[in-house]
């Protein structure tokens, strides 16, 4: 996070508790709050934290604030129609969960302030710079293609009889040649095969998975904005090792995650909503960076997978699932 961004940070948490008494003694414009999201296992906790954040923060849904939310439940194809009904909507703030959400909310407006919560966002192009968003856009970025990569890492050290690992990317995703550029890497130094299978659909995963199994990799790297669910249970059924930097994709039965904390990336998400509804430009507003980071390792389905987790690893968890 920029100097800049971490002091507004902390003086907006700081007069966190006068919101809701701000929200009484002023007038405010009833506000429309639209959200553009995959559907991915974790839009839950999404949904939770936009609501539940807004609310502590004073704007009482119905009264000052309202949430159209549309999922395009894992259909990449969805994102741009369902980005401009949200358009149409003419809502105030628009909040793109992932950048495949964020692209399709960038096509649909250059007017409408836009929070994403996304991968990596200048690398990707959606900001100028962190300091200086520029345009319409600011929000999150995950550092995801840092903790894909990590990911490989870990597999090293859990895995060290694997040496050829599979990286599964979304090629509907602008985002996947910065992830197989960060697994290409992270595999180069631990001295570790990637071996690259692209989908451009959810309906394209299990012939992936065969081509996967046949090429031999001995574990699998999930790019975060594929369906979390579906490959969960292939992986699980096909007895592969696999991560991926959403926690939500070991808490559905991923093998581990490790990337961003979720519940303090969609937190933050909310304080970029805020700010915007107060006035705030989002080209000027700089993008924040994660705090804080977490490996999650599901132990059940390191059981059902016959492994033995080594118990350094183990004590390295922030979070172990049984």
């Amino acid at each position: 996070m920029s100097g800049t961004g971490r002091r507004e940070f902390i003086k907006l948490l700081g007069g966190a508790a006068a919101w809701p008494i701000v929200a009484r003694g002023q007038e405010r414009k009833f506000a429309r709050i639209g959200a553009l999201i995959l559907g991915n296992a974790d839009a839950e906790a999404f949904r939770k934290e936009m609501r539940e954040g807004l609310s502590k923060a004073g704007y009482v849904e119905g009264r000052d604030v309202s949430f159209d939310i549309r999922s395009a439940q894992g259909r990449l194809e969805l994102l741009p129609k369902l980005a401009a009904e949200l358009v149409v909507a003419k809502v105030d703030v628009l909040v793109a969960l992932y950048t495949p959400c964020a692209r399709a909310a960038q096509q649909a407006t250059r007017d409408i302030p836009i929070v994403a919560i996304v991968a990596n966002p200048v690398e990707t192009g959606l900001i100028a710079s962190l300091a200086r968003p520029g345009g319409n856009i600011t929000g999150v970025s995950l550092m995801a293609a840092e903790a894909h990569g990590k990911c490989v890492e870990v597999f090293g050290d859990m895995l060290p009889s694997v040496r050829k690992i599979a990286a599964l990317g979304n090629a509907s995703d602008s985002f996947m040649p910065l992830f197989l550029e960060k697994v290409n890497l992270s595999g180069k130094a631990a001295g570790i095969e990637i071996v690259p299978v692209t989908v451009r659909s959810a309906d394209e995963i299990a012939a992936a998975f065969a081509t996967i199994l046949k090429g031999g990799a001995g574990a699998l790297v999930m790019q975060g904005s594929l369906p979390s669910r579906t490959v969960a249970a292939l992986a699980l059924k096909q007895r592969l090792p696999a991560g991926s930097f959403t926690r939500s994709f070991a808490e559905v039965g991923g093998l581990m995650s490790y990337g961003p904390n979720a519940t303090d990336s969609f937190q933050r998400g909310v304080y970029f909503v805020i700010k915007i509804l107060q006035g705030g430009k989002p080209a000027e507003i700089p993008a924040e960076q994660p705090t804080k980071f977490e490996l999650v390792i599901n132990l059940k389905t390191a059981k059902a997978l016959g492994l033995e987790i080594p118990a350094t690893l183990l004590a390295r968890a922030d979070e172990v699932i049984e």
